[in-house]
Protein backbone atom coordinates (compact mmCIF):
# COMPACT_ATOMS: atom_id res chain seq x y z
CA UNK A 1 0.00 0.00 0.00
CA UNK A 2 2.65 2.21 0.84
CA UNK A 3 4.58 1.54 -2.79
CA UNK A 4 0.48 1.85 -4.92
CA UNK A 5 -0.51 4.80 -2.78
CA UNK A 6 2.40 6.70 -1.97
CA UNK A 7 1.05 7.54 1.57
CA UNK A 8 4.82 8.68 2.91
CA UNK A 9 4.78 10.99 0.29
CA UNK A 10 0.85 12.24 1.23
CA UNK A 11 2.20 12.37 4.76
CA UNK A 12 -0.19 9.73 5.73
CA UNK A 13 -0.69 5.61 6.74
CA UNK A 14 -2.85 2.88 6.19
CA UNK A 15 -5.00 3.18 9.84
CA UNK A 16 -5.59 6.89 8.83
CA UNK A 17 -6.68 6.40 5.11
CA UNK A 18 -8.65 3.68 6.02
CA UNK A 19 -10.30 5.51 9.14
CA UNK A 20 -10.96 8.23 6.46
CA UNK A 21 -12.67 5.95 3.84
CA UNK A 22 -15.18 4.99 6.68
CA UNK A 23 -15.79 8.58 7.35
CA UNK A 24 -16.49 9.37 3.65
CA UNK A 25 -18.88 6.20 3.42
CA UNK A 26 -21.24 7.36 6.64
CA UNK A 27 -21.63 11.04 6.07
CA UNK A 28 -22.43 9.74 2.03
CA UNK A 29 -24.02 6.36 2.86
CA UNK A 30 -27.64 8.29 2.69
CA UNK A 31 -27.63 7.85 -1.19
CA UNK A 32 -27.98 4.17 -1.12
CA UNK A 33 -31.41 4.55 1.07
CA UNK A 34 -32.78 8.05 -0.67
CA UNK A 35 -31.35 6.68 -4.42
CA UNK A 36 -33.73 4.05 -5.34
CA UNK A 37 -36.63 5.31 -3.55
CA UNK A 38 -36.52 8.19 -5.88
CA UNK A 39 -35.42 6.46 -9.18
CA UNK A 40 -38.16 4.21 -8.42
CA UNK A 41 -41.05 6.78 -9.04
CA UNK A 42 -40.33 5.94 -12.91
CA UNK A 43 -41.05 2.37 -12.53
CA UNK A 44 -38.00 0.65 -11.92
CA UNK A 45 -37.56 -1.78 -9.36
CA UNK A 46 -36.34 -0.82 -6.16
CA UNK A 47 -34.08 -3.67 -5.41
CA UNK A 48 -32.62 -3.65 -8.58
CA UNK A 49 -31.77 -0.53 -7.68
CA UNK A 50 -29.90 -0.54 -4.55
CA UNK A 51 -27.69 -3.02 -6.38
CA UNK A 52 -27.30 -0.46 -9.08
CA UNK A 53 -26.51 2.18 -6.70
CA UNK A 54 -24.22 0.14 -4.75
CA UNK A 55 -22.14 -1.02 -7.33
CA UNK A 56 -21.96 2.36 -9.60
CA UNK A 57 -20.75 4.12 -6.53
CA UNK A 58 -18.06 0.94 -5.71
CA UNK A 59 -16.74 1.75 -9.27
CA UNK A 60 -16.66 5.14 -9.58
CA UNK A 61 -15.03 5.27 -6.09
CA UNK A 62 -12.51 2.45 -6.42
CA UNK A 63 -11.35 3.87 -10.23
CA UNK A 64 -10.73 7.21 -8.35
CA UNK A 65 -8.57 5.49 -5.69
CA UNK A 66 -6.82 3.08 -8.53
CA UNK A 67 -6.06 5.08 -11.04
CA UNK A 68 -6.36 8.87 -9.89
CA UNK A 69 -4.96 7.91 -6.07
CA UNK A 70 -6.75 10.75 -5.13
CA UNK A 71 -9.49 10.55 -2.02
CA UNK A 72 -12.99 11.79 -3.92
CA UNK A 73 -15.69 9.39 -3.55
CA UNK A 74 -18.38 8.91 -6.44
CA UNK A 75 -22.05 7.75 -6.10
CA UNK A 76 -24.91 8.85 -8.37
CA UNK A 77 -25.75 12.46 -7.22
CA UNK A 78 -28.63 14.11 -5.35
CA UNK A 79 -30.71 16.70 -8.13
CA UNK A 80 -28.97 14.45 -10.86
CA UNK A 81 -31.38 11.42 -10.20
CA UNK A 82 -34.09 14.49 -9.15
CA UNK A 83 -33.69 15.65 -12.67
CA UNK A 84 -33.83 12.08 -13.94
CA UNK A 85 -36.81 11.02 -12.65
CA UNK A 86 -38.73 14.19 -12.46
CA UNK A 87 -38.20 16.38 -15.25
CA UNK A 88 -36.65 13.96 -18.17
CA UNK A 89 -39.59 10.99 -17.15
CA UNK A 90 -42.35 12.25 -14.91
CA UNK A 91 -41.79 16.04 -16.63
CA UNK A 92 -41.33 15.23 -20.27
CA UNK A 93 -42.85 11.70 -20.59
CA UNK A 94 -39.45 9.70 -21.54
CA UNK A 95 -39.45 6.13 -20.42
CA UNK A 96 -37.23 5.37 -17.62
CA UNK A 97 -34.91 3.41 -20.14
CA UNK A 98 -34.74 6.18 -22.80
CA UNK A 99 -33.56 8.35 -19.72
CA UNK A 100 -30.70 6.06 -18.73
CA UNK A 101 -29.68 6.21 -22.28
CA UNK A 102 -29.72 10.58 -22.06
CA UNK A 103 -27.66 10.10 -19.06
CA UNK A 104 -25.35 7.48 -20.67
CA UNK A 105 -24.75 9.82 -24.05
CA UNK A 106 -23.82 12.84 -21.26
CA UNK A 107 -20.87 11.07 -19.92
CA UNK A 108 -20.07 10.28 -23.76
CA UNK A 109 -20.37 14.39 -23.97
CA UNK A 110 -18.34 15.05 -20.65
CA UNK A 111 -15.37 12.64 -22.20
CA UNK A 112 -15.56 14.39 -25.28
CA UNK A 113 -15.49 18.05 -23.90
CA UNK A 114 -12.64 16.89 -21.49
CA UNK A 115 -10.15 15.36 -23.72
CA UNK A 116 -10.79 18.33 -26.26
CA UNK A 117 -10.16 20.85 -23.67
CA UNK A 118 -13.92 22.80 -24.64
CA UNK A 119 -14.68 21.47 -20.75
CA UNK A 120 -11.99 24.16 -19.54
CA UNK A 121 -13.70 27.00 -22.28
CA UNK A 122 -16.80 26.53 -21.25
CA UNK A 123 -16.21 26.69 -17.38
CA UNK A 124 -14.32 30.30 -17.91
CA UNK A 125 -17.66 31.39 -20.10
CA UNK A 126 -20.17 30.55 -17.97
CA UNK A 127 -20.19 32.97 -15.09
CA UNK A 128 -19.34 31.54 -11.42
CA UNK A 129 -22.76 33.24 -9.99
CA UNK A 130 -24.81 31.78 -12.26
CA UNK A 131 -23.16 28.29 -11.81
CA UNK A 132 -23.66 28.89 -8.16
CA UNK A 133 -27.17 30.07 -8.82
CA UNK A 134 -28.04 26.14 -10.82
CA UNK A 135 -26.47 24.64 -7.00
CA UNK A 136 -28.80 26.45 -5.33
CA UNK A 137 -31.93 25.87 -7.16
CA UNK A 138 -31.58 22.55 -7.27
CA UNK A 139 -31.15 22.59 -3.91
CA UNK A 140 -34.69 24.22 -3.48
CA UNK A 141 -36.13 21.72 -5.63
CA UNK A 142 -35.08 18.31 -3.67
CA UNK A 143 -36.01 20.30 -0.45
CA UNK A 144 -39.09 20.89 -1.91
CA UNK A 145 -39.38 17.00 -3.32
CA UNK A 146 -38.73 15.76 -0.03
CA UNK A 147 -41.05 17.88 1.46
CA UNK A 148 -44.04 16.64 -1.39
CA UNK A 149 -42.72 12.57 -0.38
CA UNK A 150 -43.02 13.48 3.53
CA UNK A 151 -46.66 14.54 3.05
CA UNK A 152 -46.02 17.58 4.79
CA UNK A 153 -46.76 20.24 1.37
CA UNK A 154 -49.53 18.51 -0.85
CA UNK A 155 -51.55 19.46 -4.20
CA UNK A 156 -54.15 21.98 -3.24
CA UNK A 157 -56.94 23.53 -5.75
CA UNK A 158 -56.64 26.92 -4.58
CA UNK A 159 -53.35 27.63 -4.29
CA UNK A 160 -51.53 24.55 -6.20
CA UNK A 161 -49.52 23.25 -3.11
CA UNK A 162 -50.72 23.92 0.94
CA UNK A 163 -49.80 22.01 4.11
CA UNK A 164 -50.66 18.68 4.18
CA UNK A 165 -52.25 16.69 7.09
CA UNK A 166 -50.16 15.43 9.96
CA UNK A 167 -50.41 11.83 9.80
CA UNK A 168 -48.26 9.23 11.62
CA UNK A 169 -46.24 9.32 8.41
CA UNK A 170 -46.08 13.12 8.13
CA UNK A 171 -45.22 13.72 11.81
CA UNK A 172 -42.13 10.54 11.61
CA UNK A 173 -40.51 12.42 9.14
CA UNK A 174 -40.53 16.03 10.73
CA UNK A 175 -38.74 13.78 13.65
CA UNK A 176 -36.63 12.42 11.30
CA UNK A 177 -35.68 15.96 9.90
CA UNK A 178 -35.23 16.84 13.32
CA UNK A 179 -32.68 14.46 14.36
CA UNK A 180 -31.12 15.02 11.15
CA UNK A 181 -31.09 18.96 11.78
CA UNK A 182 -29.79 18.43 15.21
CA UNK A 183 -26.94 16.23 14.51
CA UNK A 184 -26.09 18.01 11.36
CA UNK A 185 -25.39 21.36 13.58
CA UNK A 186 -23.42 19.46 16.17
CA UNK A 187 -21.33 18.28 12.89
CA UNK A 188 -21.95 14.47 13.75
CA UNK A 189 -20.23 12.10 11.07
CA UNK A 190 -23.07 10.40 9.80
CA UNK A 191 -25.83 12.58 10.79
CA UNK A 192 -28.19 12.00 7.63
CA UNK A 193 -27.37 8.37 7.78
CA UNK A 194 -28.41 7.92 11.75
CA UNK A 195 -31.65 9.97 10.77
CA UNK A 196 -32.86 7.55 8.54
CA UNK A 197 -32.27 4.83 11.32
CA UNK A 198 -33.95 6.51 13.91
CA UNK A 199 -36.75 7.38 11.81
CA UNK A 200 -37.45 3.80 10.22
CA UNK A 201 -37.22 2.34 13.83
CA UNK A 202 -39.84 4.51 15.01
CA UNK A 203 -42.11 3.50 12.17
CA UNK A 204 -41.45 0.09 12.75
CA UNK A 205 -41.94 0.61 16.67
CA UNK A 206 -45.41 2.68 15.49
CA UNK A 207 -46.62 -0.63 13.05
CA UNK A 208 -45.65 1.81 9.68
CA UNK A 209 -43.51 -0.51 8.37
CA UNK A 210 -42.89 -4.39 8.62
CA UNK A 211 -40.06 -5.81 10.18
CA UNK A 212 -37.73 -7.39 7.47
CA UNK A 213 -37.31 -11.37 7.33
CA UNK A 214 -33.48 -10.91 7.23
CA UNK A 215 -31.18 -8.69 8.12
CA UNK A 216 -28.08 -10.18 5.46
CA UNK A 217 -28.96 -11.62 2.30
CA UNK A 218 -27.14 -11.88 -1.50
CA UNK A 219 -27.51 -8.48 -3.20
CA UNK A 220 -30.70 -8.60 -5.19
CA UNK A 221 -30.55 -9.23 -8.95
CA UNK A 222 -29.42 -5.86 -11.23
CA UNK A 223 -30.93 -7.51 -14.43
CA UNK A 224 -34.52 -5.58 -14.14
CA UNK A 225 -32.61 -2.46 -14.81
CA UNK A 226 -28.85 -2.99 -16.03
CA UNK A 227 -28.20 -3.08 -19.60
CA UNK A 228 -31.84 -1.35 -20.27
CA UNK A 229 -30.54 1.69 -21.38
CA UNK A 230 -32.03 3.25 -24.78
CA UNK A 231 -29.64 5.26 -26.68
CA UNK A 232 -31.23 5.58 -29.96
CA UNK A 233 -34.81 6.80 -28.09
CA UNK A 234 -32.53 9.10 -26.06
CA UNK A 235 -31.52 10.98 -29.37
CA UNK A 236 -34.60 12.25 -30.30
CA UNK A 237 -34.71 15.91 -30.21
CA UNK A 238 -37.14 16.41 -27.66
CA UNK A 239 -34.09 14.77 -25.23
CA UNK A 240 -31.32 16.69 -26.35
CA UNK A 241 -31.51 19.63 -23.88
CA UNK A 242 -31.58 17.22 -21.53
CA UNK A 243 -27.87 15.81 -21.95
CA UNK A 244 -26.93 19.17 -22.01
CA UNK A 245 -28.58 19.99 -19.02
CA UNK A 246 -26.90 16.48 -17.54
CA UNK A 247 -23.68 17.71 -18.60
CA UNK A 248 -23.66 20.88 -16.75
CA UNK A 249 -24.96 19.95 -13.90
CA UNK A 250 -22.70 16.99 -13.61
CA UNK A 251 -19.51 19.37 -14.44
CA UNK A 252 -20.53 21.92 -12.18
CA UNK A 253 -20.97 19.32 -9.21
CA UNK A 254 -17.87 17.99 -9.47
CA UNK A 255 -15.96 21.36 -10.60
CA UNK A 256 -17.09 22.58 -7.24
CA UNK A 257 -16.49 19.40 -4.71
CA UNK A 258 -12.92 19.12 -6.40
CA UNK A 259 -12.16 23.34 -6.08
CA UNK A 260 -13.77 22.86 -2.68
CA UNK A 261 -11.74 20.04 -1.20
CA UNK A 262 -8.58 20.33 -3.22
CA UNK A 263 -6.50 22.62 -1.08
CA UNK A 264 -7.31 20.61 2.32
CA UNK A 265 -6.39 17.41 0.60
CA UNK A 266 -3.31 18.67 -1.02
CA UNK A 267 -4.20 18.73 -4.22
CA UNK A 268 -2.63 22.39 -5.22
CA UNK A 269 0.13 22.64 -7.09
CA UNK A 270 2.73 25.27 -6.99
CA UNK A 271 1.10 27.38 -9.53
CA UNK A 272 -2.57 27.49 -7.55
CA UNK A 273 -3.64 24.39 -10.23
CA UNK A 274 -5.80 21.63 -9.03
CA UNK A 275 -3.41 18.10 -9.96
CA UNK A 276 -5.09 15.08 -11.20
CA UNK A 277 -8.33 17.42 -12.04
CA UNK A 278 -8.19 15.82 -15.69
CA UNK A 279 -8.01 12.68 -14.64
CA UNK A 280 -10.75 12.57 -11.88
CA UNK A 281 -12.92 14.42 -14.48
CA UNK A 282 -12.50 11.44 -16.56
CA UNK A 283 -13.22 9.24 -14.23
CA UNK A 284 -16.74 11.28 -12.99
CA UNK A 285 -17.61 10.92 -16.85
CA UNK A 286 -16.57 7.56 -17.22
CA UNK A 287 -18.23 6.57 -13.98
CA UNK A 288 -21.52 8.08 -15.38
CA UNK A 289 -21.69 6.08 -18.33
CA UNK A 290 -21.18 2.68 -16.53
CA UNK A 291 -24.05 3.77 -13.41
CA UNK A 292 -26.14 3.89 -16.50
CA UNK A 293 -25.28 0.69 -17.72
CA UNK A 294 -25.92 -0.73 -15.01
CA UNK A 295 -29.20 1.19 -14.36
CA UNK A 296 -28.85 4.42 -12.20
CA UNK A 297 -28.97 8.14 -12.39
CA UNK A 298 -25.30 10.30 -12.97
CA UNK A 299 -22.47 8.85 -11.16
CA UNK A 300 -20.77 12.54 -9.88
CA UNK A 301 -18.12 13.47 -7.04
CA UNK A 302 -19.45 13.94 -3.99
CA UNK A 303 -18.95 16.57 -1.86
CA UNK A 304 -19.49 14.37 1.54
CA UNK A 305 -15.89 13.58 0.32
CA UNK A 306 -14.51 17.09 2.40
CA UNK A 307 -15.88 14.55 5.30
CA UNK A 308 -12.69 12.06 4.99
CA UNK A 309 -10.21 14.13 4.14
CA UNK A 310 -10.98 16.29 7.27
CA UNK A 311 -10.17 13.08 8.55
CA UNK A 312 -6.63 13.04 7.04
CA UNK A 313 -7.76 10.93 4.20
CA UNK A 314 -5.21 12.12 1.01
CA UNK A 315 -4.24 9.09 -1.08
CA UNK A 316 -6.24 6.68 -2.93
CA UNK A 317 -6.63 4.30 -0.06
CA UNK A 318 -9.25 6.48 1.46
CA UNK A 319 -11.43 6.15 -2.17
CA UNK A 320 -10.62 2.22 -1.99
CA UNK A 321 -12.00 2.12 1.85
CA UNK A 322 -15.00 3.74 0.73
CA UNK A 323 -15.73 1.76 -2.39
CA UNK A 324 -15.43 -1.52 -0.20
CA UNK A 325 -18.34 -0.53 1.79
CA UNK A 326 -19.93 0.11 -0.23
CA UNK A 327 -19.89 -3.42 -1.44
CA UNK A 328 -20.38 -4.90 1.58
CA UNK A 329 -23.86 -2.73 1.68
CA UNK A 330 -24.76 -5.11 -0.87
CA UNK A 331 -25.55 -7.72 1.43
CA UNK A 332 -27.83 -5.55 3.49
CA UNK A 333 -30.36 -5.47 1.61
CA UNK A 334 -33.35 -6.67 3.22
CA UNK A 335 -32.78 -3.69 5.66
CA UNK A 336 -32.12 -1.02 2.89
CA UNK A 337 -35.38 -2.30 1.29
CA UNK A 338 -37.92 -1.66 3.88
CA UNK A 339 -36.78 1.89 4.79
CA UNK A 340 -39.92 4.00 3.69
CA UNK A 341 -39.89 7.48 1.56
CA UNK A 342 -41.16 9.27 4.74
CA UNK A 343 -37.58 8.51 6.20
CA UNK A 344 -35.42 8.96 3.41
CA UNK A 345 -37.58 12.35 2.38
CA UNK A 346 -35.67 14.57 5.25
CA UNK A 347 -32.57 13.70 4.14
CA UNK A 348 -33.38 15.57 0.52
CA UNK A 349 -34.68 18.52 2.87
CA UNK A 350 -31.01 18.46 4.40
CA UNK A 351 -29.16 18.30 1.33
CA UNK A 352 -31.34 21.07 -0.02
CA UNK A 353 -30.03 23.38 3.08
CA UNK A 354 -26.43 22.10 2.01
CA UNK A 355 -26.60 22.98 -1.91
CA UNK A 356 -28.77 26.14 -1.21
CA UNK A 357 -25.90 27.83 0.71
CA UNK A 358 -24.31 28.63 -2.49
CA UNK A 359 -26.88 31.25 -2.46
CA UNK A 360 -24.20 33.57 -0.20
CA UNK A 361 -21.80 33.55 -2.74
CA UNK A 362 -23.75 35.47 -5.17
CA UNK A 363 -23.67 38.86 -5.55
CA UNK A 364 -27.34 39.85 -5.49
CA UNK A 365 -26.74 43.74 -5.48
CA UNK A 366 -25.97 43.93 -8.97
CA UNK A 367 -29.15 43.13 -10.67
CA UNK A 368 -27.74 42.04 -13.46
CA UNK A 369 -26.82 38.92 -11.99
CA UNK A 370 -29.17 38.72 -9.14
CA UNK A 371 -32.29 38.41 -11.93
CA UNK A 372 -30.80 35.54 -14.08
CA UNK A 373 -29.69 34.14 -10.74
CA UNK A 374 -32.86 34.10 -8.96
CA UNK A 375 -35.02 33.08 -12.08
CA UNK A 376 -32.73 30.07 -12.21
CA UNK A 377 -33.57 29.07 -8.83
CA UNK A 378 -37.22 29.78 -8.87
CA UNK A 379 -38.44 28.20 -11.53
CA UNK A 380 -36.61 24.91 -10.89
CA UNK A 381 -39.10 24.25 -8.34
CA UNK A 382 -42.25 26.17 -9.88
CA UNK A 383 -41.63 24.45 -13.22
CA UNK A 384 -40.81 21.42 -11.56
CA UNK A 385 -37.77 21.11 -13.70
CA UNK A 386 -34.38 21.92 -12.92
CA UNK A 387 -33.72 22.09 -17.17
CA UNK A 388 -36.24 24.50 -17.52
CA UNK A 389 -34.57 26.27 -14.35
CA UNK A 390 -31.40 26.71 -16.25
CA UNK A 391 -33.04 27.91 -19.50
CA UNK A 392 -34.63 30.61 -17.82
CA UNK A 393 -31.51 31.66 -15.82
CA UNK A 394 -29.31 31.74 -19.64
CA UNK A 395 -32.03 33.22 -21.57
CA UNK A 396 -32.35 35.91 -19.36
CA UNK A 397 -28.53 36.32 -18.63
CA UNK A 398 -28.03 36.77 -22.39
CA UNK A 399 -30.90 38.85 -22.59
CA UNK A 400 -30.00 41.40 -20.10
CA UNK A 401 -26.51 41.66 -21.29
CA UNK A 402 -28.02 42.59 -24.93
CA UNK A 403 -30.50 45.36 -23.08
CA UNK A 404 -27.57 46.88 -21.25
CA UNK A 405 -25.35 47.27 -24.43
CA UNK A 406 -22.95 44.64 -22.95
CA UNK A 407 -23.90 42.13 -26.03
CA UNK A 408 -19.77 42.07 -26.61
CA UNK A 409 -19.11 40.45 -22.94
CA UNK A 410 -20.97 37.17 -23.59
CA UNK A 411 -18.52 34.79 -24.56
CA UNK A 412 -19.67 32.82 -27.52
CA UNK A 413 -20.18 29.41 -26.31
CA UNK A 414 -22.73 30.88 -23.57
CA UNK A 415 -24.28 32.03 -26.90
CA UNK A 416 -24.89 28.48 -27.83
CA UNK A 417 -26.13 27.68 -24.43
CA UNK A 418 -28.60 30.30 -24.46
CA UNK A 419 -29.63 29.43 -27.88
CA UNK A 420 -30.46 25.07 -26.43
CA UNK A 421 -32.22 27.18 -23.67
CA UNK A 422 -34.70 28.88 -25.70
CA UNK A 423 -35.12 26.05 -27.52
CA UNK A 424 -35.73 24.11 -24.67
CA UNK A 425 -38.16 26.72 -23.10
CA UNK A 426 -39.88 27.04 -26.38
CA UNK A 427 -40.40 23.37 -26.47
CA UNK A 428 -42.66 23.37 -23.21
CA UNK A 429 -44.18 26.87 -24.67
CA UNK A 430 -45.29 24.41 -28.03
CA UNK A 431 -46.76 21.46 -25.44
CA UNK A 432 -48.47 23.95 -23.21
CA UNK A 433 -50.04 25.42 -26.75
CA UNK A 434 -51.32 22.47 -27.57
CA UNK A 435 -53.16 20.97 -24.63
CA UNK A 436 -55.11 25.11 -24.11
CA UNK A 437 -55.85 24.13 -27.53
Amino acid sequence: MEKFFKLSHYHTTAKQEIIAGITTFLTMAYIVFVNPVMLSATGMERGALITATCLSAAIGTGLTGLWVNAPFAMAPGMGLNAFFTYTVVIGQGATWQEALGVVFLSGVVFVILTVTGVRKALIEAIPVEMRLAVGAGIGLFIAFLGMQTMGLIVANPATLVGLGQFTKPVILGVIGFTVMAFLEVKRMKGGILLGIVVTTILGIIMGEISIPSAVVAMPPSIMPVAFKLDILGALRPALLGSIFSFVFVDLFDSLGTLLACANEAGLIDENGKVEKIDKILEVDAASTMIGSVLGTSTVTTFVESASGIAAGGRTGLTSVTTAVMFILTLFFSPIIGVVPGFATAPALIIVGVFMFKNLLDINLRDLETAIPCFLTIIMMPLAYSISIGIAFGFISYVAIKIFVGKAGTVKPILWVVAVFSFLEVSGLLRKMAMMLG
